[in-house]
């Protein structure tokens, strides 16, 4: 029987691993910002700046790996997809020659 492991990207609530060191230097009103919110929460600093970090990183990767469509190119795009163009003389010699690289 194993036991789930838990990484540094655990949800809420879990223990975290931590297993590497992340510093940087912030200002004094910085910080005594940042103390202040993490004591609102009633949570240590440490907890606090790595939950809002990891949230933060999360929300950055989503929003770049991610294409969102207006209703009109998801139309268009669809619509290209199954209505697609017959192929022409120039992409059917293309396909041919990747075709012949392939195979070598």
């Amino acid at each position: 029987m194993t036991m789930p492991q838990t990484s540094a990207l655990s949800k809420m609530g879990e223990r975290r691993v931590r297993g590497t060191r992340l510093g940087f230097r912030v200002d004094a009103e910085t910080k005594k910002l940042v103390e202040h919110a993490a004591s609102l929460e009633r949570r240590s600093l440490t907890d606090f700046c790595l939950t809002a970090l990891t949230e933060t990183a999360r929300e950055t990767i989503t929003r770049n790996e991610s294409l969102v469509l207006s209703a009109r190119d998801r139309k268009v795009f669809f619509d290209a997809l199954v209505h697609a163009p017959k192929p022409n003389a120039r992409l059917r010699r293309a396909f041919r020659s990747a075709q012949e690289r392939v195979a070598s």
